[in-house]
Formats: structure tokens, C-alpha cells, sequence
């Protein structure tokens, strides 16, 4: 049964309820805020579709007023799951066939060398647009249809289908836009009616005015050195042709700490919640897809897509589910820190830029989901919230995650 938390700690007051079974789960979220300079924070877990930890803490700035219990947050490319999970519910329905041409949905599309691209190479960041090299106008990014005009003209990055090269923004449309085709909704307007309403989140793709109040502001990482010598930040300061340039560097000077950009649709990267709202949304995949979707497409969700030793935009080893993460180890890369995803290996979800992360295991009936407003260095996880993931698993009994997944 779970226990009331209240700990006083260096950077805030820790609040919130922990089963004693998750007691090395409390502790490391403690030690976030004492030794790895966590700001404000939740993280949550479920298990079997029970809430067994929901912890919160710090502060919505440094110095600034608490984290309270419903405070959220961006939480960048965790949005991709809310939005691969709409075009998976579609496809459980039978209203959008994932191994269909992009054309019988999107026929403006198929064009300029993307004529057969698929729509599982979109979930799968195979469709060679990971960006547009087009130069976008300031605040591009909020303009939907200006975005959604531009991947209709780009030309592909390389043949869509043969290689995997993470589609860090474009998501937002591309598979945003056969969400629209194939039910009549935007992506944000079908997710808050299909998944966050009927499961009571507070998640949303294109955030209300009511709830600016509850956001934490991001607070953006300074880089190390670690992180200035990766591969990827080489290729941003010095290939400007390249998908990790375009990437980092080609976004309209967007700014996701303003109102505008809270308030648009960026179904890849602009999704507000926080780890209770993350894990509340894959409880159900972890448990048989609950009313969401069969466990038919749960398995189908899981199953890994594309996984490649050099992602084409990330230019680390990557793995990749159709719209999910898969666990990724790369402990042995060069410079490594804030490489790695280490789940199980029947997990699937995502990470969000800064180093949140929300995620489903069937195996073992849980869900996680963490947000913060300290964003850390790296491409993927960074101590804080890969410690929390660690001590989930063991908390649940896995002993070893030397294989690259916990078991």
C-alpha cells in the first residue's frame, strides 16, 4: 500500500505517495534534487493499472514559487508517442492501414521522389525527411499548414524505406497529417477526444490558456564538453547540409517557452504534461491495450520497426518501434553521456529532449513516466531520469541491465 511522502530536500520540498516496494525509486528521485541539480519534477509509476508512486518536487524555476502537484511541462519528443498511439488507434479500427502507400491517404504527398513512401515508414523515421531545407519563417513551427506544404514539396533525404534517420520535428506532420486524413481530426483534437478525456489526463497537443498557469518554463542545459565532442553536435556546427544541422539549427527561431507555441499543434515535440499524465497514458498498453487498442496491435507497437548502427540525424546506433523507442544502449559510444535509453526489451515509448521519458513494459504490466524543467545534456536519457528508470526495474525485481535491457 502506498505511503504519504513529505521530504524536505536542498532544492524543495518532495511530496507525493510511494509504495515501499518503490522505496530505491523514492530515493533516487530524492538524490536528483540533492546531487544531480533537478529543478522541479514528477515522476510516476503504475503497475498492473495501479498507481503505485506519484512523486513531485523543487520548484517551477530556481528560486521560484513550488512544483505542485499538477504543475506540467513540455515535454518535447515524449509527444510522439501521444501521437503514434492516435495513428495506432486508427489502425486497430481499421481506418488506416499501416502497410498502405502514404498516397491513398495523403496524395499531395507523393511526390518528388516520395512516391512510395508507406505510413509505417513515417512512425518508423524511415521516410527520409527528417527535416526540410527549406529555410522557415519565424515561428514556422506553430503554422501547421505552412509545415504540413513544405514536406509535400521536400525531396527525401535518401530513399524512403532504406535506412532510419530520426524525423525530430517532422513527425509532427508527417505522421500528424495521416492522422488527420485518415479520421477527419487533427492530431490534438483526436488525441485530447480518443485518449487523454476518456482517461482523465492532463495532456495536451496544442495547450488551453487555462492551463499556462500550471506550466513550468524549461530551463534549457548548458553543454559540456562531452557533448560539444559527439559526432551529432560536430555535424550541427559544422555540416550545414546535414539532418543534424537542419535539425537543431532550421526552426524558425521557435521558442517553446512562449504562450504561441504552447498553444500550437506540434505533435512531435510540443505535447504538455507530466509523469503522472505520461504514465497514465501507456497504463493501458502496458496491460492489453485496455480500450484504447487489441493486444494484437500492442504486440505490433512493440516490435522493433528499424534499428540501424548510425541513425541518419542522431549518427548513433538507434532502434525504433513504429512511432516508439526502443531500449538503446550506447554506454560504449564515444562521448556516450546522454546516449542511452535502457528499458526492458518488451518496452516501448519515448524520450523527450532534456531528458524526460514515458514508456510502457507488457511484460511486467508497468508503466513510467517522468517530466522536469532542468533540462540535462544528450541526445537521450541523462543520469536523472535514467537512475529513476533504473531503480523502477529494480524495484520490480530485474537484476541486470549489462545486456543492454534490464531483465
Amino acid at each position: 500500500m502506498s505511503k504519504t511522502v513529505s521530504i524536505e530536500t536542498s532544492a524543495g520540498l518532495v511530496e507525493g505517495v510511494c509504495d515501499p516496494k518503490f522505496k530505491g525509486l523514492q530515493d533516487a528521485f530524492v538524490e536528483n534534487f540533492e546531487k544531480r541539480d533537478e529543478v522541479g519534477a514528477n515522476v510516476c509509476v503504475t503497475l498492473e493499472g495501479k498507481t503505485l508512486v506519484d512523486l513531485w518536487g523543487g520548484r517551477k524555476a530556481p528560486d521560484g514559487e513550488a512544483w505542485e502537484q499538477d504543475t506540467v511541462s513540455i515535454v518535447f519528443s515524449c509527444t510522439k508517442g501521444a501521437t503514434a498511439l492516435c495513428a495506432h488507434i486508427l489502425a486497430d479500427r481499421g481506418a488506416l492501414d499501416l502497410d498502405a502507400p502514404v498516397s491513398k491517404y495523403w496524395p499531395e504527398y507523393a511526390r518528388n521522389g516520395k512516391e512510395a513512401t508507406t505510413v509505417s515508414m513515417m512512425l518508423d523515421h524511415s521516410a527520409g525527411v527528417p527535416h526540410v531545407r527549406t529555410k522557415l519563417k519565424d515561428g514556422g513551427y506553430n503554422d501547421y499548414d505552412y509545415m504540413v506544404k513544405l514536406l509535400e514539396e521536400e525531396k527525401p533525404f535518401w530513399q524512403p524505406g532504406i535506412r532510419n534517420g530520426y524525423h525530430g520535428v517532422t513527425f509532427a506532420w508527417t505522421v500528424g497529417e495521416i492522422v488527420h486524413r485518415a479520421s477527419g481530426k487533427r492530431t490534438g483534437k483526436f488525441f485530447a477526444d480518443e485518449v487523454a478525456g476518456p482517461l482523465g489526463l492532463d495532456f495536451w497537443i496544442g495547450t488551453p490558456e487555462a492551463v499556462e498557469p500550471r506550466i513550468a518554463p524549461m530551463i534549457f542545459a548548458i553543454p559540456d564538453e562531452a557533448t560539444l565532442q559527439s559526432k551529432f553536435t560536430q555535424a550541427v556546427m559544422t555540416d550545414p547540409d546535414s539532418p543534424a544541422h537542419l535539425f537543431l539549427m532550421n526552426g524558425g527561431n521557435a521558442n517553446f517557452n512562449t504562450r504561441e507555441t504552447h498553444a500550437a499543434e506540434i505533435g512531435s515535440a510540443n505535447g504538455i504534461t507530466n509523469g503522472r499524465g505520461l504514465a497514465g497514458m501507456y497504463a493501458p498498453l502496458a496491460n492489453g491495450g485496455g480500450k484504447l487498442v487489441s493486444p494484437d496491435t500492442i504486440a505490433r507497437m512493440g516490435r522493433i520497426s528499424m534499428g540501424t548502427h548510425e541513425d541518419a540525424t542522431l549518427l548513433i546506433p538507434s532502434r525504433f518501434a513504429l512511432g516508439y523507442m526502443k531500449s538503446m544502449d550506447n554506454r560504449s559510444f564515444p562521448n556516450s553521456a546522454g546516449m542511452s535509453c535502457i528499458m526492458s526489451e518488451s518496452a516501448f515509448g519515448h524520450v523527450g529532449m532534456g531528458g524526460s521519458i514515458g514508456f510502457a513494459d507488457p511484460q511486467a504490466g508497468m508503466s513510467f513516466g517522468y517530466n522536469m524543467n532542468q533540462m540535462g545534456n544528450g541526445i537521450l536519457l541523462n543520469a536523472r531520469g535514467q537512475s529513476l528508470v533504473d531503480a523502477a526495474y529494480r524495484s520490480i525485481g530485474c537484476t541486470s541491465n549489462a545486456s543492454g535491457a534490464w531483465r
